[in-house]
């Protein structure tokens, strides 16, 4: 494990991660639903890599603040996926993934104050850039005109606080991680995660059971592409990268995502001018960024 590459695999990363807006656009069902049964797909892979492993018996050594932390994690991942789903119904899927994104400006304040990890003044100018980008994506869906009736100022406010729950996770899993292996650490998080969207379900009345068979295949899919290859992916690397840099690399999912919806059938959505020009900015931002964190690592 300690062979691969963290860049590697966050490159894996991004390309899982990028399938999660456009599958969710496809998706007709609740946006509870959707998430309940992407945790559940998700956690029957877990368990195997977990039986396969042998690291289900670092669960035996959880102290009650190790098993705390997990359950707030994947609390906090219960709600960014409630409010992101809703969000991309709501809006576009460009301004959506971009504005749940913006959670690497949340874990700078998070890594500085509880995990003591400031970045460098180069690591702080790849990050800005990479958030202008993101700002320039999303301009259009703020700066044109809402009728009563358009639901995007709403769903950009739900992506906002995706973004926000998103940091909280992956703040926590930064600190895990140096303690759990990936799948002892996941198995713990995606299951308080599961079980806070299936009471927020009940709770919401949502439509959980039964669904038809294409919306199976869809939640399948998002449990293998953006949870095991997305979201697993990130918490192997957050091991050996600090919290802002593994969620500054998925600022490159805006750009995977508005490029499948632009070709997958059902959404055929074309990106404006302004995702064009704001995609290049990310990248930008996110290879100044990467490599300062390189740079450091080799110099120390």
């Amino acid at each position: 494990m300690k062979a691969r590459s963290p860049g590697l695999v966050l490159a894996l990363a991004i390309v899982g991660i990028s399938f999660a807006g456009p599958l969710v656009k496809l998706s007709a069902a609740d946006p509870i639903a959707i998430a309940v049964w992407r945790l559940g797909f998700s956690l029957i892979i877990v368990a195997g890599f977990l039986i396969a492993t042998g690291e289900w018996r670092q669960w035996r050594n959880v102290s009650v603040r190790d098993g705390l932390l997990a359950i707030v994690a994947g609390v906090a991942l219960a709600f960014h996926f409630a409010a992101w789903n809703a969000s991309i119904h709501m809006t576009t899927i460009a301004a959506s993934v971009v504005l749940v994104n913006l959670q690497p400006a949340v874990i700078l304040v998070i890594s500085a104050i509880f995990l003591r990890e400031h970045p460098s003044y180069r690591q702080f100018i790849g990050i800005a850039i990479a958030l202008l980008g993101a700002l320039i994506i999303a301009a259009p869906d703020f700066l044109r005109s809402h009728d009563s009736t358009d639901l995007s100022t709403l769903g950009n406010i739900l992506a906002i606080s995706a973004a926000v729950t998103a940091a909280i996770y992956y703040s926590i899993g930064r600190s895990m991680r140096a303690s759990y292996g990936v799948w002892a650490y996941v198995g713990l998080a995606y299951t308080a995660c599961f079980v806070t969207l299936l009471i927020l379900g009940v709770a919401t009345r949502a439509p959980l059971y039964p669904q038809p068979p294409r919306e199976l295949w869809i939640f399948a899919a998002l449990a293998i592409g953006p949870m095991l290859f997305g979201h697993t992916g990130m918490n192997w690397a957050l091991k050996f990268l600090p919290a802002y840099v593994v969620s500054l690399v998925i600022l490159g999912e805006p750009i995977g995502a508005t490029v499948l919806g632009m070709i997958l059938p059902g959404i055929r959505q074309i990106p404006p001018l302004l995702t064009v020009v704001g995609g290049v900015v990310i990248l930008i931002g996110v290879l100044i960024t990467m490599r300062s964190t390189r740079e450091s690592s080799t110099s120390v």
